[in-house]
């Protein structure tokens, strides 16, 4: 009896390389990643790492506060202005890099972004005075919005409506990879120098991502559709596109809904580190050992916030986290004096809640806009929502003086509200082909 399979067993899908069968057991816990094809999960590792590296380098500033703080002399109003500068340029630099990606490809514009934010993070530990600093820290600001927009976008095109969530998901938690990764060379290299030099060490082992970009520009390749589109589309990154009558809507909505989400993680993201050294006199190792139940729990967070926003939808999805994410804020900012036990226990679910709801961003962002436009809007959206939502970090800041870092933390579940309501004015899309 002939054992050679039918034909169709033998044909690859031009979209993303695989087979007829492959495409047939896209079941089980890795049936996302099956899905993808060779040419799909090329992009996703680039994706992935990529945003690991883009967290790792974020976190070396909110790491290094402290140190930073006393080595210029610094409030912490000054000090939560680098969050500020580095979130409002980074809608410039997202906003650009979304174009690019419409215009010259989703690989091209993730490798300048990548660039961009490792030049100018191992700038930032030569910097001899705080403007300079911050300065710097701005510039970083240019490569750091655009990265996560034009790679989620890039594995978006090459991942099927099924899976999508999941799949962007999965691109999301390489967030908590890089930001352990950060966490733990914070632990070393504050434990073995001097805090005047630790913090320059800090960031100039943002040079990592170089590594990335040279494996990057032999391996991965744009999704076939998306290529087409670019090479045709009259209107391709065209910022009066996302405003016409069409897009209007989704455009101010999907903004209002990025600034309340970001609003209340970067509020969290920059301040807790400060909170649990400064008010709750915890050491070097110690922040760094409540800092992994944190991360733990952010990383279990990004993959089942994935799996449920292609089970509830994506709109659920968000609400439901919204809600657990500022109840978690509440909590973890009132636990009284002492109780170090339970400030560690809750670390765990309030990184898992404020993570989760990031997972359906990817996806949803991806869906609502044309693939000619996609990377504009996304782009233009998600890093507007940065810019605006930066305003938290720095409220968070100068009410810190009167208030306490812990008192002043509550204001970043005031985000989470606002992407509640934005909600209203969005439609669902889990389902959606982005052909």
């Amino acid at each position: 009896m002939s054992t050679t399979p039918p034909p169709q067993a033998l044909t690859n899908d031009p979209h993303t390389g695989t087979t007829a069968s492959e495409r047939a057991a896209d079941g089980g816990a890795f049936g996302w990643l099956r899905a993808l094809g060779p040419r799909g999960r090329r992009a996703f590792a680039g994706a992935f790492g990529g945003y690991a590296l883009d967290s790792y380098d974020y976190f070396t500033l909110p790491l290094s506060m402290v140190a930073l703080a006393a080595y210029f002399g610094l409030d912490s109003g000054q000090t939560g202005l680098f969050t500020t500068v580095t979130l409002v340029v980074s809608a410039v630099g997202g906003a650009l890099a979304g174009v690019v990606a419409d215009r010259f490809g989703r690989v091209r514009a993730l490798m300048i972004t990548v660039i961009t934010y490792a030049v100018f993070t191992v700038a930032c530990g030569f910097a001899p005075n705080y403007e300079t600093l911050l300065v710097f820290r701005a510039l970083q600001g240019l490569g750091f919005g655009g990265e996560w927009a034009v790679g989620a976008i890039l594995v978006a095109e090459y991942a099927s409506a099924k899976h999508r969530g999941r799949t962007l998901g999965a691109i999301q938690s390489s967030w908590a990879v890089g930001w352990a990764l950060a966490a733990v060379m914070y632990t070393v290299v504050f434990s073995l120098l001097d805090e005047d030099l630790a913090w320059r060490v800090m960031f100039w082992t943002g040079a990592l991502p170089a590594l990335l970009v040279v494996w990057m520009r032999r391996r991965v390749q744009d999704a076939p559709e998306a290529v087409a589109v670019r090479e045709q589309s009259s209107e391709k990154g065209s910022f009066t596109a996302i405003f016409k009558p069409g897009l209007l809507r989704t455009t101010l909505f999907a903004g209002l809904l990025s600034t309340g989400v970001q609003g209340g993680y970067y509020t969290l993201a920059t301040w807790v580190p400060t909170y649990l050294k400064t008010e709750r006199d915890l050491s070097v190792v110690g922040t760094g050992g409540y800092l992994t139940f944190l991360i733990s729990g952010a990383f279990l967070g990004y993959l089942t916030g994935g799996y449920l926003t292609d089970r509830l939808g994506r709109r659920r999805n968000i609400w439901l986290f919204a809600l657990l994410s500022a109840v978690c804020i509440l909590a973890y900012a009132n636990i009284p004096s002492g109780a170090d036990t339970l400030l560690l226990v809750l670390g765990f679910p309030l990184g898992f809640c404020m993570s989760a709801i990031f997972s359906g961003f990817g996806s949803f962002l991806s869906e609502l806009y044309p693939t000619a436009v996609r990377g504009t809007g996304q782009g233009f959206t998600y890093n507007t929502g940065r810019a605006v939502g930066a305003v938290f970090p720095t409220t968070v800041g100068f009410l810190a003086e009167s208030w306490g870092v812990g008192g002043a933390l509550v204001f970043g579940a005031i985000g989470y509200g606002i992407a509640a309501l934005a909600l209203l004015g969005l439609p669902e899309t889990r389902g959606k082909e982005l052909a």
